[in-house]
């Protein structure tokens, strides 16, 4: 009478999600490893290196964060429509 529901196998590692992965990770580790952006030279346009390489990593992390997820959008409506064959 009732059917018994599908049970999934879990979380799948794709290379499509460890492309997403590193493209949230990649601002961190980059942000954490301070020895890489201590320093003043080179300037631009008057601005410490510090400085400047924190603000090019808030338009990065932005973008990457995009491209994460129109890849996981993408992977979820690929895994939707091969679960509905």
């Amino acid at each position: 009478m009732s059917e018994a529901p599908e049970v999934s196998a879990g979380p799948v590692v794709t290379p499509v999600r460890v492309v997403i992965a590193l493209c949230l990770v990649a601002p961190f580790v980059a942000m954490l490893w301070v020895g890489s952006y201590a320093k003043t030279d080179p300037a631009l346009a008057g601005i410490p290196f510090f400085y400047w390489y924190q603000m090019a990593w808030v338009v990065i992390s932005t973008v990457l964060t995009m491209i994460a997820f129109k890849l996981w959008q993408r992977d979820q409506r690929a895994r939707r429509g091969g679960e509905q064959r």
